[in-house]
């Protein structure tokens, strides 16, 4: 007998019942073995001992009546079954962790997790973001010096603040993000007074091609560099790779060569006369290789209201503290 379309409608929205569904310990113990290739791995993962990820395991297969792992003399592997299963429930593992990770996060709107280009975060961010703080008492910061962008839809950061320099191309970015430019800064050449004292005379860019010149990466950002201040030589530049602007800029103030800085980072070294700015205020030196900053996050978070309380502070410091940077929108 055909049923009525009220009993099928009833019929298609009924779950599964619970009792097919395992103890949920039991299913992260197998998605952590299944993950990270053994049993002492899923343990130390789980902050579990090694005796209790086996139990759980034993516990799968008995309620499953079907066999999820194999033991050999190199520790454990899934079975065709199990690698079936694995890649069935991890899906549904992850959007689990996924929905909860996004409900905390709404839930919690005192918080943000910052993460920036590790010389801003030195040697701008740190001496003000307690200017923030006052002003925002019941605001937990969390500032994360790091080269690596976070993974947003993982929710690793609230926002990320990243320098880019103006000869480079900008990151494409990714579906659901928001980005702002909140400052324009000169990217200029510095030394320590006791290399220039030991060192032939600077007049022109071009005869910074005779010094010793230090790197991060590559050599690009030179050749872009002097590329902007007219010199367009075929250039064989050599120098010392440091692979990161801290250890660049320690080179520099130890007196090992010429190095690029943004102005952001060398402002204080400047000031202080640890480092000179060669070629200020001589016209051969200008217009300056700019970057910029800029600033990133969730585009469904762009406006609420901690973040763009922040990102106002934020431009509104840097045009204080920094006048005659270039002003943005």
């Amino acid at each position: 007998m055909e049923r009525s379309g009220e009993d099928r409608q009833i019929s298609a929205y009924n779950p599964p019942s619970r009792k097919t569904i395992p103890p949920f310990e039991a299913l992260r113990a197998f998605d952590a073995v299944a993950r990270l290739g053994g049993v002492r791995n899923a343990a130390r993962s789980l902050g579990r001992d090694h005796a209790v990820i086996s139990r759980h395991l034993k516990t799968l297969e008995q309620w499953t009546g079907a066999k999820l792992i194999e033991r050999t003399a190199r520790g454990v592997v899934l079975t065709d079954d199990g690698r079936r299963y694995h890649a069935e429930i991890a899906a549904a593992m992850d959007a689990i962790a996924s929905s909860t990770i996004d409900l905390m996060r709404r839930g919690y709107h005192n918080h943000l997790h910052i993460s920036c280009a590790p010389g801003f975060a030195l040697h701008w961010m740190s001496r003000r973001v307690g200017m923030f703080e006052k002003l925002n008492p019941d605001v937990e910061i969390e500032l994360r010096p790091t080269d690596r962008s976070p993974d947003f839809g993982l929710y690793e950061s609230d926002i990320e603040i990243r320098f880019v320099p103006s000869y480079r191309t900008v990151t494409k970015i990714e579906t659901g993000m928001q980005y702002q430019e909140v400052a324009s800064v000169p990217i200029v050449a510095v030394a320590s007074p006791d290399y220039l004292a030991s060192a032939p005379a600077i007049e022109a860019p071009h005869d910074l091609i005779e010094h010793r010149l230090l790197h991060e990466h590559d050599f690009d950002s030179w050749a872009h560099w002097l590329a902007a201040h007219g010199v367009f030589d075929e250039l064989d530049l050599t120098g010392p790779r440091l692979w990161q602007g801290h250890l660049t800029l320690d080179a520099a103030l130890h007196g090992r060569g010429v190095a690029l800085m943004n102005y952001l980072v060398a402002e204080s070294f400047i000031a202080s006369g640890q480092l000179i700015e060669i070629g200020r205020d001589q016209p051969a030196f200008q217009p300056y290789a700019e970057g910029k900053y800029l600033i990133f996050s969730r585009a469904d978070r762009w406006d609420t209201p901690l973040i763009r309380r922040y990102r106002r502070w934020l431009i509104d410091e840097l045009r204080k503290d920094h006048s005659g940077l270039k002003k943005t929108a």
